[in-house]
């Protein structure tokens, strides 16, 4: 075993270790004065996207006087337990999937979902569901990272499609290259057939925005991939997203997630709260794309857009 993966198994048998327990790890601080610890560790969730928002995150904190550690822990399972318990402080988290992870925790896995389609009233479920347990969401920004259907450019000029309203109403029959759980997901095939009446005759199980899956759509087995909307990759796939026009998908939008005892002060609101004023979707697919395409850093990525941007010297 070498020492990253030794290291790595010993920091998830720590974190496996703190999970265990009532459901509310940490009730005595759910009612804790905001918190400004100067030594903070960042999370994250082991994805490009994720690792370079943790990146930017460390880089601003840094900037203002902080002292920052990172953390990758793939698993929600098992980071979110550790941020309420504090050895996380932060995590870059998507609005609606982390409420609706949350609503699961607390209410079953059978309870309605609580994100939305609208931000505030995913926003004002999110914070509820949050509070109790040590947890405050900060603001949300401009970039949103949602479930997103894309096509080939050749097949949206030859029908006129630019929207999934338009798919719908063309009556084309569409094979959907995504993952086995699409079947039942409300956001991915019952969704389209309800909300948009597309015609979808079934799943081609290539999973998400997957290599295989792009190319199946590329080659013509399949009509339509499911992807997000920060994916990097379209054009170089020759693809393009349909609009989600009647907002099919829920408002996963950006949200830093702090432990309120550790990380809840408006100084470390403030600081964060600059890359909300500027990070957009796009901004998003393109630093996605930096990495995952031309292979650079996370770390050399997150630091050229923040000083290009004018928040880091």
């Amino acid at each position: 075993m070498s020492g990253r993966r030794a290291l790595t198994a010993v920091v998830l048998l720590a974190l496996t270790a703190c999970t265990t327990g009532p459901s509310l790890e940490n009730r005595g601080q759910v009612t804790a004065s905001p918190g400004d610890n100067r030594h903070l560790t960042i999370g994250s969730a082991g994805f490009t996207e994720s690792d370079l928002l943790a990146q930017m995150y460390a880089l601003l904190l840094n900037q203002a006087g902080y002292k920052t550690a990172m953390l990758t822990v793939a698993n929600r399972e098992l980071y979110e337990p550790a941020l309420e318990s504090g050895q996380i402080d932060i995590v870059p988290e998507y609005a609606a999937t982390f409420a609706d992870w949350l609503n699961a925790k607390a209410h079953g896995t059978d309870a309605p979902p609580a994100g939305s389609p609208d931000l505030g009233t995913t926003m004002r479920a999110l914070r509820k569901l949050a509070a109790p347990r040590g947890l405050t969401v900060l603001d949300p920004g401009r970039a949103v990272d949602q479930n997103a259907f894309a096509v080939s450019r050749s097949y949206a000029r030859r029908h006129g499609l630019k929207t999934l309203s338009d798919l719908g109403a063309s009556g084309l029959k569409v094979r959907l290259a995504a993952g086995d759980e699409c079947v039942r997901r409300p956001y991915c095939a019952p969704g389209l057939r309800k909300t948009y009446g597309v015609d979808v005759t079934g799943i081609d199980p290539k999973g998400v925005g997957t290599t295989q899956a792009k190319q199946a759509v590329r080659s013509g087995r399949d009509q339509m991939v499911l992807t997000t909307t920060t994916d990097a990759t379209l054009d170089a796939f020759g693809l393009v997203l349909l609009a989600d026009d009647k907002r099919l998908q829920n408002a996963d939008y950006v949200v830093p997630v702090v432990n309120r005892a550790r990380a809840g002060g408006t100084r470390v609101t403030a600081v964060l709260g600059r890359l909300n004023d500027v990070l957009t979707t796009a901004d998003l697919a393109s630093l996605n794309r930096q990495v995952d395409s031309w292979r650079r850093l996370p770390s050399d990525v997150a630091r050229t857009y923040l000083k290009d941007k004018g928040l880091l010297k």
